[in-house]
């Protein structure tokens, strides 16, 4: 740029010149010839000094051209003031060549910054509609002049004012008329963004997306960008909890820090999904400690190198290994501690494993759960947190039986005693959680499909992970004693509808009988060992509602500890023994509503 400048400067003073004059010019004496030669110095030492050289040029915008302008207008003043009264040169050259120069410097900015870009998106980009004309849509068009991937051809907005105007150079459409600008525009990719829109309101733009073959992507949240966590092109995946159309409510600060802040907090299966974002909002409410008991070493270490990091409060993070089922060492370690409140979401969770390892699967979900409630009992814990499930309520496999067998346990040892108060918190499935349905169908679909889905007709409640976990908090401090908290999950989700809108909103088509040319195909394997169609969260309908609109406290039926004892009894010796026959009867006894839905299989017993 220092010596396009060089030449422009002295160019166009002859150009300046020769206009003047009305004919070619050429310099006939020694002043003149200075004049020439020290212009560009003069100049380039003004250009310099307003920072023209450290301009980056593939980013020159309209702050570097009011630059621009304030250069050439000084340097036009300080060249006038020199040669215009002694050396005989024509006032209106000093205007020609402001104006002139004023043209060439701004050009040759703008032309190499459109040769640097042009250059680098050589290759066919994405054509992408923008949804939402406000700031944050003006930002990422803006911003995606720079990609590599993405070629924004217009906006959708719903506001009138905008409609039908310009933004950008680039139209402003009615988001009515989004069917037909996609067919017409040839789009590729919807990119949203909306990001103080509610959730709700997503949902019902992206619900009207569905119908074409586009992907769509959701601009970061004004969070995720002013934290630095992502960049306005780092565009996100539409995430699951947009398409559930499910709006969050602010929790109730008192009851998160209640049994938390300042307090010696335990968390078991802390390696977990559940686990670890406990783990995560914990060590955010200021705890006097936090001790991560996890059986897996892996996930332990994991777990405390992520807390470390986050730990800018500086709380002292213990990562014990141990098992649930080690009473001992569950003894030490809360009287070692001084544990104040435990949260218990140490289980084995997946439904089809349990089912095919029954003993374990009760040893470590109702006696992990018996040996950490005993062990509270003896160190004086205060609160006790279990994390339960929908599957408990009605039974159909041996994990819900074991979860609500769990429930009972603390429902009759919270009847036994007064100092520790027990409480458990049922809910659905968490999304993005081991076991998950929802990475397992993006992993799916990005290998091509097909996509599994057990049966046309299953539902499930979600959450998010996050949300549920606030409220997990939350309702441990509303603790009583054997309360059992349900959160409110909101409508169930017909699996079936959730694959085919991940798919489309993939900017692919559902390939099936009546598109046999679809990219990918949904495959229905039947109900898996122990699984049922749709899930329930409540034993009764006796609710009483809570604190937070979210969590409703259920009064449900209870065996007194003396009538439950004699039968953990029997159930523990069985368990050892591997009788997975009369596992189940004593499931059955202690849980009548368990209706199974598979034969006793056990690997361990499978034939060789």
């Amino acid at each position: 740029m220092f010596f396009v400048d060089t030449f422009a400067i002295i160019f166009f003073l002859w150009v300046s010149f020769s206009i003047r004059l009305g004919e070619y010019y050429f310099p006939n004496n020694s002043f003149i010839l200075l004049m020439f030669f020290a212009s560009p110095v003069i100049g380039t030492l003004i250009f310099k000094q307003y920072g023209l050289y450290r301009s980056v040029t593939r980013y020159v915008g309209f702050d570097a051209l009011w630059i621009i302008f304030q250069a050439i207008s000084f340097y036009s003043l300080v060249w006038g003031a020199l040669f215009v009264s002694g050396g005989g040169v024509p006032r209106s050259v000093v205007l020609i060549n402001w104006v002139l120069m004023l043209f060439i410097i701004s050009a040759s900015r703008i032309g190499a910054r459109w040769l640097l870009i042009g250059r680098k998106n050589t290759k066919k980009r994405k054509r992408a509609l923008v949804y939402g004309a406000g700031s944050a849509g003006i930002q990422l068009a803006s911003a995606l002049n720079y990609s590599h991937e993405y070629k924004v051809v217009g906006f959708i907005d719903e506001k009138k004012g905008l409609q039908d105007v310009h933004i950008l150079g680039l139209n402003v459409f009615s988001n009515n008329s989004i069917g037909d600008v996609i067919k017409k525009l040839k789009i590729d990719d919807v990119l949203l963004a909306i990001p103080s829109s509610s959730r709700a309101r997503r949902f019902e733009i992206i619900a009207s997306l569905e119908a074409y073959p586009i992907h769509v992507h959701m601009l970061p949240s004004v969070s995720d960008l002013a934290g630095g966590r992502i960049t306005v092109n780092d565009l996100q995946e539409v995430s699951i909890e947009d398409l559930l159309g499910r709006d969050t409510v602010p929790p109730n600060q008192q009851l998160l820090t209640k049994a938390v802040t300042a307090k010696t907090v335990v968390v078991t299966g802390a390696g977990g999904s559940i686990g670890s974002e406990i783990c995560r909002q914990i060590i955010n409410l200021k705890p006097k400690r936090l001790v991560l008991y996890e059986m897996n070493e892996l996930a332990l270490f994991s777990i405390e190198k992520e807390l470390s990091k986050l730990n800018a409060l500086k709380i002292d993070i213990y990562p014990v290994l141990g098992s649930v089922n080690n009473e001992a060492r569950l003894n030490f370690i809360f009287k070692h501690f001084k544990v104040d409140s435990v949260y218990h979401a140490a289980a084995y969770k997946h439904v089809p494993m349990v089912e095919f390892n029954n003993s374990e699967g009760v040893n470590n979900n109702v006696f992990g759960t018996l040996s950490c409630a005993q062990a509270s009992i003896d160190a004086g814990v205060d609160t006790f947190v279990l994390i339960s499930t929908d599957k408990a309520v009605h039974p159909t496999n041996t994990m819900g039986a074991s979860k609500r067998c769990a429930e009972l346990v603390l429902q009759g040892l919270s009847r036994k005693q007064k100092g520790t108060k027990f409480t458990m918190v049922r809910f659905g499935n968490v999304l993005n959680s081991s076991g998950s349905v929802i990475p397992l169908f993006k992993s799916q679909i990005k290998e091509g499909g097909p996509v599994i889905v057990t049966d046309k007709n299953i539902t499930r409640f979600f959450m998010m992970l996050s949300e549920a976990v606030e409220l997990v908090i939350q309702a441990g401090a509303m603790a009583e004693g054997g309360d059992v908290f349900v959160l409110d999950m909101g409508k169930p989700v017909k699996i079936d509808l959730l694959a085919k809108k991940m798919i489309k909103l993939s900017g692919l088509e559902v390939k099936d009988k009546s598109n046999p040319n679809g990219d990918i195909e949904i495959r229905y394997s039947g109900l898996r060992p122990g699984e049922k169609l749709f899930e329930e969260l409540l034993i009764g309908n006796n609710t009483i509602e809570t604190d937070n609109a979210l969590i409703m406290r259920s009064r449900e039926d209870m065996l007194p500890w003396d009538d439950l004892k004699p039968i953990l009894e029997n159930l523990k010796e069985e368990v050892e023994s591997g009788n997975n026959e009369k596992i189940r009867k004593i499931l059955i006894q202690l849980v009548p509503t368990f209706k199974p839905q598979s034969k006793i299989v056990d690997v361990l017993h499978k034939k060789v």
